[in-house]
Protein backbone atom coordinates (compact mmCIF):
# COMPACT_ATOMS: atom_id res chain seq x y z
CA UNK A 1 0.00 0.00 0.00
CA UNK A 2 1.26 3.51 -0.82
CA UNK A 3 3.05 5.13 2.12
CA UNK A 4 0.93 8.29 1.96
CA UNK A 5 -2.25 6.30 2.54
CA UNK A 6 -0.96 4.97 5.85
CA UNK A 7 0.90 8.09 6.98
CA UNK A 8 0.08 10.67 9.64
CA UNK A 9 1.18 14.01 8.13
CA UNK A 10 2.19 16.96 10.31
CA UNK A 11 2.14 20.51 8.94
CA UNK A 12 4.92 22.81 10.09
CA UNK A 13 4.71 26.55 9.57
CA UNK A 14 8.52 27.09 9.57
CA UNK A 15 8.53 30.69 10.83
CA UNK A 16 6.80 29.55 14.02
CA UNK A 17 8.23 26.13 14.86
CA UNK A 18 11.77 26.65 16.22
CA UNK A 19 14.28 29.47 15.89
CA UNK A 20 17.90 28.28 16.05
CA UNK A 21 19.82 31.55 15.61
CA UNK A 22 18.00 34.11 17.76
CA UNK A 23 16.52 36.25 14.98
CA UNK A 24 12.98 35.52 16.17
CA UNK A 25 12.03 33.53 13.08
CA UNK A 26 11.82 29.74 12.93
CA UNK A 27 14.19 28.03 10.49
CA UNK A 28 15.30 24.71 9.02
CA UNK A 29 18.01 24.17 11.62
CA UNK A 30 15.37 24.60 14.29
CA UNK A 31 13.22 21.92 12.65
CA UNK A 32 16.23 19.57 12.57
CA UNK A 33 16.70 20.16 16.30
CA UNK A 34 13.09 19.14 16.95
CA UNK A 35 12.90 16.06 14.71
CA UNK A 36 13.23 13.69 17.66
CA UNK A 37 10.09 15.25 19.11
CA UNK A 38 8.21 14.25 15.96
CA UNK A 39 9.54 10.73 15.32
CA UNK A 40 12.51 8.43 15.76
CA UNK A 41 12.56 8.01 19.54
CA UNK A 42 10.38 6.29 22.14
CA UNK A 43 9.22 9.66 23.48
CA UNK A 44 8.30 11.12 20.09
CA UNK A 45 4.86 11.90 18.74
CA UNK A 46 5.24 9.28 16.01
CA UNK A 47 4.24 11.14 12.84
CA UNK A 48 5.29 9.84 9.40
CA UNK A 49 5.70 12.94 7.24
CA UNK A 50 6.10 16.71 7.45
CA UNK A 51 4.31 19.15 5.18
CA UNK A 52 6.60 22.17 5.16
CA UNK A 53 5.00 25.53 4.37
CA UNK A 54 7.11 27.53 1.84
CA UNK A 55 10.82 28.03 2.55
CA UNK A 56 11.85 29.39 -0.87
CA UNK A 57 13.29 32.90 -1.35
CA UNK A 58 10.51 35.46 -1.03
CA UNK A 59 10.05 39.17 -0.35
CA UNK A 60 7.42 37.95 2.17
CA UNK A 61 4.49 40.08 1.06
CA UNK A 62 2.47 36.92 1.75
CA UNK A 63 5.08 35.22 3.96
CA UNK A 64 6.50 32.75 1.48
CA UNK A 65 3.48 32.28 -0.74
CA UNK A 66 5.06 34.84 -3.08
CA UNK A 67 8.12 33.02 -4.41
CA UNK A 68 11.00 34.78 -6.15
CA UNK A 69 13.17 31.68 -6.77
CA UNK A 70 11.82 28.13 -6.93
CA UNK A 71 15.17 26.36 -6.61
CA UNK A 72 16.73 27.96 -3.55
CA UNK A 73 16.06 28.38 0.18
CA UNK A 74 15.36 31.79 1.67
CA UNK A 75 18.31 32.86 3.88
CA UNK A 76 15.91 33.51 6.76
CA UNK A 77 15.34 29.72 6.88
CA UNK A 78 18.86 28.55 5.99
CA UNK A 79 20.31 27.37 2.71
CA UNK A 80 20.18 24.42 0.33
CA UNK A 81 22.79 22.48 2.30
CA UNK A 82 20.72 22.86 5.45
CA UNK A 83 17.66 21.66 3.57
CA UNK A 84 19.55 18.62 2.32
CA UNK A 85 20.60 17.89 5.88
CA UNK A 86 16.96 18.20 6.98
CA UNK A 87 16.02 15.64 4.33
CA UNK A 88 18.77 13.30 5.48
CA UNK A 89 17.98 13.61 9.19
CA UNK A 90 14.25 13.31 8.61
CA UNK A 91 14.62 10.22 6.43
CA UNK A 92 16.92 8.70 9.03
CA UNK A 93 13.99 8.89 11.46
CA UNK A 94 11.44 7.59 8.98
CA UNK A 95 9.97 11.05 8.33
CA UNK A 96 9.15 12.04 4.77
CA UNK A 97 9.25 15.66 3.60
CA UNK A 98 6.44 17.27 1.57
CA UNK A 99 7.18 20.74 0.20
CA UNK A 100 4.62 23.47 -0.43
CA UNK A 101 4.41 24.16 -4.17
CA UNK A 102 3.00 27.59 -5.03
CA UNK A 103 2.75 27.74 -8.81
CA UNK A 104 -0.52 29.52 -9.50
CA UNK A 105 1.53 32.70 -9.11
CA UNK A 106 5.03 33.94 -8.37
CA UNK A 107 6.38 36.98 -6.62
CA UNK A 108 6.43 40.17 -8.69
CA UNK A 109 10.18 40.07 -8.01
CA UNK A 110 10.67 36.67 -9.64
CA UNK A 111 13.06 37.01 -12.63
CA UNK A 112 10.34 35.56 -14.87
CA UNK A 113 7.96 38.39 -14.06
CA UNK A 114 10.64 41.08 -14.13
CA UNK A 115 11.44 39.99 -17.68
CA UNK A 116 7.75 39.58 -18.58
CA UNK A 117 6.85 43.14 -17.62
CA UNK A 118 9.95 44.67 -19.26
CA UNK A 119 8.30 44.86 -22.68
CA UNK A 120 5.23 43.70 -24.60
CA UNK A 121 7.75 41.93 -26.84
CA UNK A 122 9.51 40.13 -24.00
CA UNK A 123 10.10 36.38 -24.65
CA UNK A 124 8.39 35.75 -21.31
CA UNK A 125 5.50 38.16 -21.83
CA UNK A 126 3.08 35.27 -22.27
CA UNK A 127 4.34 33.53 -19.13
CA UNK A 128 1.88 35.72 -17.20
CA UNK A 129 -1.66 36.91 -17.91
CA UNK A 130 -1.55 40.29 -19.64
CA UNK A 131 -4.50 42.09 -21.25
CA UNK A 132 -5.23 45.50 -22.66
CA UNK A 133 -7.67 47.83 -20.92
CA UNK A 134 -11.38 47.50 -21.54
CA UNK A 135 -12.83 51.00 -22.04
CA UNK A 136 -9.98 52.50 -19.98
CA UNK A 137 -10.58 50.03 -17.15
CA UNK A 138 -9.67 46.47 -16.15
CA UNK A 139 -10.16 43.81 -18.84
CA UNK A 140 -13.04 42.18 -16.93
CA UNK A 141 -14.62 42.01 -13.46
CA UNK A 142 -12.40 39.33 -11.90
CA UNK A 143 -11.39 40.15 -8.32
CA UNK A 144 -8.45 39.43 -6.03
CA UNK A 145 -9.13 37.17 -3.05
CA UNK A 146 -7.28 39.60 -0.77
CA UNK A 147 -9.36 42.56 -1.92
CA UNK A 148 -9.90 44.85 -4.89
CA UNK A 149 -9.67 44.14 -8.58
CA UNK A 150 -7.67 41.14 -9.73
CA UNK A 151 -6.11 43.35 -12.41
CA UNK A 152 -3.15 45.68 -11.87
CA UNK A 153 -2.29 48.36 -14.41
CA UNK A 154 1.36 48.45 -15.44
CA UNK A 155 2.42 51.91 -16.63
CA UNK A 156 5.57 50.70 -18.34
CA UNK A 157 3.76 48.65 -20.97
CA UNK A 158 0.26 50.13 -20.72
CA UNK A 159 -1.43 46.79 -20.01
CA UNK A 160 -2.97 45.00 -17.05
CA UNK A 161 -1.71 41.79 -15.43
CA UNK A 162 -3.90 39.46 -13.40
CA UNK A 163 -3.32 38.45 -9.78
CA UNK A 164 -5.66 36.13 -7.85
CA UNK A 165 -4.28 37.45 -4.55
CA UNK A 166 -1.97 40.42 -3.88
CA UNK A 167 -0.73 42.61 -6.74
CA UNK A 168 2.72 41.41 -5.67
CA UNK A 169 1.63 37.87 -6.67
CA UNK A 170 1.08 37.87 -10.47
CA UNK A 171 -0.58 34.72 -11.83
CA UNK A 172 1.31 32.47 -14.21
CA UNK A 173 -0.22 31.65 -17.58
CA UNK A 174 -0.61 27.88 -17.46
CA UNK A 175 -1.98 27.89 -21.02
CA UNK A 176 1.60 28.52 -22.15
CA UNK A 177 3.40 25.13 -22.47
CA UNK A 178 6.72 26.81 -21.64
CA UNK A 179 5.38 27.62 -18.17
CA UNK A 180 4.37 24.01 -17.61
CA UNK A 181 7.78 22.78 -18.79
CA UNK A 182 9.58 25.16 -16.44
CA UNK A 183 7.46 24.14 -13.46
CA UNK A 184 7.91 20.44 -14.20
CA UNK A 185 11.70 20.89 -14.42
CA UNK A 186 11.63 22.64 -11.06
CA UNK A 187 9.57 19.82 -9.52
CA UNK A 188 12.04 17.28 -10.87
CA UNK A 189 14.89 19.24 -9.27
CA UNK A 190 13.38 18.76 -5.80
CA UNK A 191 12.23 15.20 -6.44
CA UNK A 192 15.74 14.23 -7.57
CA UNK A 193 17.07 15.76 -4.35
CA UNK A 194 14.85 13.37 -2.39
CA UNK A 195 11.72 15.36 -1.57
CA UNK A 196 8.81 12.94 -1.04
CA UNK A 197 6.01 15.04 -2.46
CA UNK A 198 4.27 18.38 -2.75
CA UNK A 199 1.29 20.22 -1.37
CA UNK A 200 -0.12 22.25 -4.27
CA UNK A 201 -1.40 25.68 -3.28
CA UNK A 202 -4.80 26.72 -4.77
CA UNK A 203 -4.46 24.09 -7.48
CA UNK A 204 -7.87 24.77 -9.02
CA UNK A 205 -6.94 28.37 -9.87
CA UNK A 206 -4.10 27.61 -12.31
CA UNK A 207 -6.12 27.90 -15.53
CA UNK A 208 -8.39 30.84 -16.41
CA UNK A 209 -11.04 31.19 -19.07
CA UNK A 210 -9.44 31.68 -22.48
CA UNK A 211 -12.09 34.24 -23.45
CA UNK A 212 -11.79 36.22 -20.19
CA UNK A 213 -15.55 36.29 -19.66
CA UNK A 214 -16.99 38.20 -16.70
CA UNK A 215 -18.05 36.30 -13.62
CA UNK A 216 -21.67 36.56 -12.57
CA UNK A 217 -22.56 37.75 -9.06
CA UNK A 218 -24.46 36.21 -6.19
CA UNK A 219 -27.25 38.24 -4.62
CA UNK A 220 -26.44 39.18 -1.03
CA UNK A 221 -23.75 36.56 -0.43
CA UNK A 222 -20.53 36.75 1.55
CA UNK A 223 -18.87 39.57 3.50
CA UNK A 224 -16.37 40.48 0.76
CA UNK A 225 -16.92 41.47 -2.88
CA UNK A 226 -14.83 38.41 -3.82
CA UNK A 227 -17.33 36.16 -2.07
CA UNK A 228 -20.20 37.72 -3.99
CA UNK A 229 -18.88 36.53 -7.35
CA UNK A 230 -19.62 33.18 -8.98
CA UNK A 231 -16.07 32.12 -9.84
CA UNK A 232 -16.92 30.34 -13.07
CA UNK A 233 -14.20 31.77 -15.26
CA UNK A 234 -11.23 32.41 -12.97
CA UNK A 235 -10.99 28.88 -11.49
CA UNK A 236 -12.03 25.24 -11.97
CA UNK A 237 -11.47 25.30 -15.72
CA UNK A 238 -11.56 21.86 -17.42
CA UNK A 239 -8.02 22.17 -18.81
CA UNK A 240 -6.68 21.76 -15.26
CA UNK A 241 -7.32 18.03 -15.31
CA UNK A 242 -4.89 17.45 -18.18
CA UNK A 243 -2.17 19.34 -16.29
CA UNK A 244 -2.73 17.20 -13.19
CA UNK A 245 -2.61 13.96 -15.17
CA UNK A 246 0.73 14.98 -16.67
CA UNK A 247 2.00 16.02 -13.25
CA UNK A 248 0.87 12.69 -11.78
CA UNK A 249 2.86 10.81 -14.43
CA UNK A 250 5.97 12.73 -13.40
CA UNK A 251 5.56 11.81 -9.73
CA UNK A 252 4.66 8.20 -10.47
CA UNK A 253 7.79 7.83 -12.62
CA UNK A 254 9.92 7.69 -9.47
CA UNK A 255 10.56 4.19 -8.13
CA UNK A 256 9.94 5.31 -4.55
CA UNK A 257 6.46 6.69 -5.18
CA UNK A 258 6.02 10.38 -4.45
CA UNK A 259 2.71 12.09 -3.70
CA UNK A 260 0.95 15.39 -4.16
CA UNK A 261 -2.02 16.77 -2.28
CA UNK A 262 -3.97 19.74 -3.59
CA UNK A 263 -5.66 22.67 -1.91
CA UNK A 264 -9.00 23.19 -3.62
CA UNK A 265 -10.27 26.74 -3.13
CA UNK A 266 -14.05 27.10 -3.04
CA UNK A 267 -16.84 29.26 -1.70
CA UNK A 268 -17.96 28.97 1.92
CA UNK A 269 -19.17 26.56 3.18
CA UNK A 270 -17.97 24.44 0.27
CA UNK A 271 -18.65 20.78 -0.43
CA UNK A 272 -16.76 17.51 -0.82
CA UNK A 273 -17.77 16.93 -4.43
CA UNK A 274 -15.40 19.51 -5.93
CA UNK A 275 -12.18 18.22 -4.28
CA UNK A 276 -13.05 14.69 -5.36
CA UNK A 277 -13.16 15.73 -9.03
CA UNK A 278 -9.47 16.66 -8.90
CA UNK A 279 -8.44 13.09 -8.11
CA UNK A 280 -9.87 11.75 -11.37
CA UNK A 281 -9.78 7.98 -11.51
CA UNK A 282 -6.69 7.83 -9.38
CA UNK A 283 -4.77 9.52 -12.20
CA UNK A 284 -4.70 13.14 -11.01
CA UNK A 285 -4.07 14.28 -7.42
CA UNK A 286 -3.22 11.53 -4.96
CA UNK A 287 -5.16 13.50 -2.34
CA UNK A 288 -7.43 16.55 -2.56
CA UNK A 289 -7.94 18.43 0.70
CA UNK A 290 -11.38 18.00 2.21
CA UNK A 291 -11.85 21.18 4.29
CA UNK A 292 -15.40 20.47 5.39
CA UNK A 293 -14.33 19.61 8.95
CA UNK A 294 -13.04 23.17 9.19
CA UNK A 295 -16.61 24.46 8.84
CA UNK A 296 -18.47 21.76 10.73
CA UNK A 297 -20.28 22.47 14.01
CA UNK A 298 -19.70 20.09 16.91
CA UNK A 299 -22.38 17.65 15.81
CA UNK A 300 -22.06 13.93 15.17
CA UNK A 301 -24.68 14.19 12.45
CA UNK A 302 -22.67 16.76 10.51
CA UNK A 303 -19.36 14.86 10.69
CA UNK A 304 -21.19 11.69 9.69
CA UNK A 305 -22.62 13.33 6.58
CA UNK A 306 -19.28 14.83 5.54
CA UNK A 307 -17.57 11.44 5.75
CA UNK A 308 -20.39 9.67 3.90
CA UNK A 309 -20.44 12.29 1.15
CA UNK A 310 -16.67 12.31 0.69
CA UNK A 311 -16.44 8.52 0.55
CA UNK A 312 -19.22 8.46 -2.03
CA UNK A 313 -17.71 11.26 -4.14
CA UNK A 314 -14.24 9.68 -4.22
CA UNK A 315 -15.42 6.17 -5.06
CA UNK A 316 -13.26 3.08 -4.72
CA UNK A 317 -10.38 4.41 -6.83
CA UNK A 318 -9.42 7.30 -4.57
CA UNK A 319 -8.35 7.88 -0.98
CA UNK A 320 -9.85 10.37 1.54
CA UNK A 321 -7.99 12.80 3.78
CA UNK A 322 -9.09 14.95 6.70
CA UNK A 323 -7.85 17.97 8.58
CA UNK A 324 -9.23 20.03 11.46
CA UNK A 325 -6.78 22.97 11.47
CA UNK A 326 -4.16 24.63 9.27
CA UNK A 327 -2.30 27.91 8.74
CA UNK A 328 -5.32 29.66 7.16
CA UNK A 329 -8.18 28.68 9.49
CA UNK A 330 -8.93 29.12 13.22
CA UNK A 331 -7.56 26.27 15.31
CA UNK A 332 -10.22 23.66 15.99
CA UNK A 333 -9.72 23.53 19.76
CA UNK A 334 -10.84 27.18 19.81
CA UNK A 335 -13.69 26.59 17.37
CA UNK A 336 -15.01 23.80 19.60
CA UNK A 337 -14.14 25.38 22.92
CA UNK A 338 -16.75 24.80 25.65
CA UNK A 339 -15.53 25.41 29.18
CA UNK A 340 -14.57 22.26 31.06
CA UNK A 341 -15.50 20.12 28.07
CA UNK A 342 -12.84 21.64 25.79
CA UNK A 343 -10.10 19.08 26.48
CA UNK A 344 -12.53 16.15 26.21
CA UNK A 345 -13.68 17.46 22.84
CA UNK A 346 -10.08 17.83 21.68
CA UNK A 347 -9.34 14.20 22.60
CA UNK A 348 -12.45 12.99 20.80
CA UNK A 349 -11.52 15.02 17.70
CA UNK A 350 -8.05 13.48 17.72
CA UNK A 351 -9.56 10.01 17.91
CA UNK A 352 -11.83 10.71 14.96
CA UNK A 353 -9.01 12.15 12.83
CA UNK A 354 -6.67 9.23 13.50
CA UNK A 355 -9.16 6.39 13.01
CA UNK A 356 -11.22 7.37 9.97
CA UNK A 357 -10.39 5.81 6.62
CA UNK A 358 -7.98 8.23 4.98
CA UNK A 359 -4.85 10.27 5.58
CA UNK A 360 -4.94 12.65 8.58
CA UNK A 361 -3.18 16.02 8.38
CA UNK A 362 -2.25 17.52 11.77
CA UNK A 363 -1.23 21.14 12.33
CA UNK A 364 1.71 21.97 14.59
CA UNK A 365 0.61 22.58 18.17
CA UNK A 366 -2.76 20.87 17.89
CA UNK A 367 -1.27 17.88 19.71
CA UNK A 368 -0.80 20.01 22.83
CA UNK A 369 -4.01 22.00 22.48
CA UNK A 370 -2.64 25.34 21.26
CA UNK A 371 -5.55 27.75 21.03
CA UNK A 372 -6.11 30.62 18.66
CA UNK A 373 -4.50 33.76 20.08
CA UNK A 374 -5.47 37.34 19.30
CA UNK A 375 -2.75 39.52 17.83
CA UNK A 376 -2.85 43.29 18.54
CA UNK A 377 -3.31 45.45 15.46
CA UNK A 378 0.15 46.99 15.76
CA UNK A 379 1.73 43.51 15.66
CA UNK A 380 -0.28 42.05 12.76
CA UNK A 381 1.93 40.73 9.97
CA UNK A 382 -0.61 39.04 7.70
CA UNK A 383 -1.73 41.19 4.71
CA UNK A 384 -5.29 39.88 5.12
CA UNK A 385 -5.39 41.08 8.72
CA UNK A 386 -3.91 44.46 7.83
CA UNK A 387 -6.52 45.03 5.13
CA UNK A 388 -9.65 43.74 6.87
CA UNK A 389 -9.01 44.41 10.58
CA UNK A 390 -11.12 44.60 12.76
CA UNK A 391 -13.68 42.66 10.66
CA UNK A 392 -11.13 39.92 9.97
CA UNK A 393 -8.08 39.50 12.25
CA UNK A 394 -6.08 37.78 9.53
CA UNK A 395 -4.27 34.47 9.86
CA UNK A 396 -1.64 35.44 12.43
CA UNK A 397 -3.69 34.01 15.35
CA UNK A 398 -3.14 30.53 13.87
CA UNK A 399 0.59 31.08 13.36
CA UNK A 400 1.76 31.90 16.89
CA UNK A 401 5.18 30.34 17.73
CA UNK A 402 5.19 26.85 19.23
CA UNK A 403 5.46 26.85 23.06
CA UNK A 404 8.15 24.29 23.88
CA UNK A 405 8.50 25.14 27.57
CA UNK A 406 7.26 27.53 30.25
CA UNK A 407 10.16 29.99 30.04
CA UNK A 408 9.80 33.65 29.09
CA UNK A 409 10.80 32.84 25.48
CA UNK A 410 8.76 29.58 25.43
CA UNK A 411 11.82 27.73 24.14
CA UNK A 412 11.11 29.08 20.66
CA UNK A 413 13.73 31.84 20.40
CA UNK A 414 16.34 33.82 22.28
CA UNK A 415 15.48 36.96 20.34
CA UNK A 416 12.42 39.07 19.55
CA UNK A 417 9.79 36.78 18.01
CA UNK A 418 8.23 37.68 14.67
CA UNK A 419 4.77 37.23 16.23
CA UNK A 420 3.81 37.47 19.92
CA UNK A 421 4.65 34.34 21.91
CA UNK A 422 1.96 32.01 23.21
CA UNK A 423 0.41 33.71 26.21
CA UNK A 424 -0.48 30.54 28.14
CA UNK A 425 2.90 28.89 27.67
CA UNK A 426 3.55 28.82 31.42
CA UNK A 427 0.77 26.23 31.78
CA UNK A 428 0.49 24.80 28.27
CA UNK A 429 3.69 23.73 26.56
CA UNK A 430 5.37 20.63 25.15
CA UNK A 431 7.60 20.03 28.17
CA UNK A 432 4.77 20.02 30.69
CA UNK A 433 2.51 17.87 28.51
CA UNK A 434 5.20 15.24 28.08
CA UNK A 435 5.25 14.90 31.88
CA UNK A 436 1.50 14.36 32.15
CA UNK A 437 0.16 10.93 31.03
CA UNK A 438 -3.37 12.39 30.83
CA UNK A 439 -2.35 15.26 28.54
CA UNK A 440 -3.53 15.82 24.99
CA UNK A 441 0.00 15.09 23.76
CA UNK A 442 -0.16 11.58 25.21
CA UNK A 443 -3.59 11.11 23.66
CA UNK A 444 -2.20 11.88 20.20
CA UNK A 445 0.89 9.76 20.83
CA UNK A 446 -1.19 6.78 21.96
CA UNK A 447 -3.67 7.09 19.09
CA UNK A 448 -0.89 7.32 16.52
CA UNK A 449 0.71 4.19 17.98
CA UNK A 450 -2.61 2.32 17.93
CA UNK A 451 -2.97 3.34 14.30
CA UNK A 452 0.50 1.96 13.53
CA UNK A 453 -0.30 -1.30 15.33
CA UNK A 454 -3.66 -1.85 13.59
CA UNK A 455 -3.58 -2.40 9.84
CA UNK A 456 -7.37 -2.05 9.82
CA UNK A 457 -6.95 1.58 10.96
CA UNK A 458 -4.30 2.31 8.36
CA UNK A 459 -5.93 0.76 5.31
CA UNK A 460 -9.15 -1.01 6.27
CA UNK A 461 -12.61 -0.49 4.81
CA UNK A 462 -15.10 1.75 6.62
CA UNK A 463 -18.65 1.12 7.77
CA UNK A 464 -19.97 4.26 9.47
CA UNK A 465 -23.19 4.68 11.47
CA UNK A 466 -25.07 7.35 13.41
CA UNK A 467 -26.83 6.69 16.72
CA UNK A 468 -30.64 6.89 16.80
CA UNK A 469 -30.53 10.15 18.74
CA UNK A 470 -27.86 11.52 16.33
CA UNK A 471 -25.53 12.30 19.22
CA UNK A 472 -22.89 9.65 18.57
CA UNK A 473 -20.87 8.54 15.58
CA UNK A 474 -19.56 4.98 15.44
CA UNK A 475 -17.82 2.93 12.81
CA UNK A 476 -15.98 -0.26 11.99
CA UNK A 477 -12.64 -0.47 10.20
CA UNK A 478 -11.85 -3.89 8.74
CA UNK A 479 -8.90 -5.37 6.91
CA UNK A 480 -9.07 -9.12 6.39
CA UNK A 481 -9.90 -10.72 9.71
CA UNK A 482 -8.80 -7.71 11.76
CA UNK A 483 -11.59 -5.41 12.90
CA UNK A 484 -11.45 -2.21 14.96
CA UNK A 485 -14.50 -0.37 16.32
CA UNK A 486 -14.66 3.33 17.17
CA UNK A 487 -17.40 5.08 19.18
CA UNK A 488 -17.57 8.89 19.49
CA UNK A 489 -20.08 10.70 21.72
CA UNK A 490 -20.43 14.34 20.67
CA UNK A 491 -22.95 15.02 23.45
CA UNK A 492 -22.42 16.58 26.90
CA UNK A 493 -24.54 13.75 28.30
CA UNK A 494 -24.22 9.94 28.38
CA UNK A 495 -25.46 8.30 25.18
CA UNK A 496 -26.66 4.74 24.63
CA UNK A 497 -25.51 3.26 21.32
CA UNK A 498 -26.98 0.06 19.91
CA UNK A 499 -24.40 -1.50 17.65
CA UNK A 500 -24.66 -4.58 15.37
CA UNK A 501 -24.50 -7.83 17.31
CA UNK A 502 -21.87 -9.27 14.98
CA UNK A 503 -19.45 -6.63 16.14
CA UNK A 504 -17.18 -8.32 18.67
CA UNK A 505 -16.11 -5.65 21.13
CA UNK A 506 -13.72 -7.83 23.06
CA UNK A 507 -10.89 -5.51 24.04
CA UNK A 508 -10.64 -1.81 24.82
CA UNK A 509 -7.66 -0.24 23.11
CA UNK A 510 -8.43 3.34 24.09
CA UNK A 511 -10.87 5.41 26.10
CA UNK A 512 -10.57 9.17 26.28
CA UNK A 513 -12.11 8.91 29.77
CA UNK A 514 -9.57 6.26 30.79
CA UNK A 515 -12.08 3.45 31.21
CA UNK A 516 -10.39 0.08 31.25
CA UNK A 517 -11.30 -3.37 30.03
CA UNK A 518 -13.19 -4.27 33.20
CA UNK A 519 -16.48 -2.53 32.35
CA UNK A 520 -19.14 -4.74 30.76
CA UNK A 521 -21.37 -4.13 27.76
CA UNK A 522 -25.09 -4.69 28.04
CA UNK A 523 -26.44 -7.20 25.51
CA UNK A 524 -29.79 -7.51 23.78
CA UNK A 525 -31.09 -10.13 21.35
CA UNK A 526 -30.09 -8.44 18.10
CA UNK A 527 -27.77 -5.71 19.28
CA UNK A 528 -25.32 -4.86 21.98
CA UNK A 529 -25.73 -1.66 23.92
CA UNK A 530 -22.86 0.58 24.84
CA UNK A 531 -23.29 3.58 27.10
CA UNK A 532 -20.79 6.27 26.26
CA UNK A 533 -19.77 8.90 28.76
CA UNK A 534 -20.12 12.60 27.82
CA UNK A 535 -17.67 13.56 25.03
CA UNK A 536 -16.09 10.12 25.19
CA UNK A 537 -14.17 8.35 22.46
CA UNK A 538 -13.62 4.60 22.73
CA UNK A 539 -11.73 2.16 20.50
CA UNK A 540 -12.32 -1.59 20.67
CA UNK A 541 -10.52 -4.49 19.04
CA UNK A 542 -12.26 -7.65 17.93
Amino acid sequence: MAWWKEAVIYQIYPRSFQDSNGDGIGDLEGIIQRLDYLAGSKDSLGIDAIWLSPVYPSPMFDFGYDISDYEEIDPVFGDTQTFKRLLKEAHKRGIRIIMDLVVNHTSHLHPWFIESRSSVNSPKRDWYIWKQANHNGPPNNWLGAFGGSGWEYDKRTGEYYFHSFLKEQPDLNWRNPDVEDAIFRMMKYWLDMGVDGFRLDVVNLYVKDEFFRNNASYFMKGPRPYDKQVHTYDRDRPEMHGILRRMRKLLDSYSEKRMFVGEIMQDFPGNVLLPATYCGRNDELHLAFNFMFLFSPWKAERFYQIVKDFESALGEDNWPNYTLSNHDFPRHITRYEKGDETLDRAKLAACMMLTLRGTPFLYYGEEIGMKRQKVPFNKIQDPVGKRYWPFHPGRDPERIPMPWDGSDTTGFTTGKPWLPLYEDSNTLNVESQKQDPNSLFFTYKKLIQIRKDRKSLRKGKLKILLSDDKQALYYRRRDGKEETYIFLNFSSKPVRVSYPRKWNLNQILFSSKNRNASFELEKELDTGDLILLPNEAVIFAK
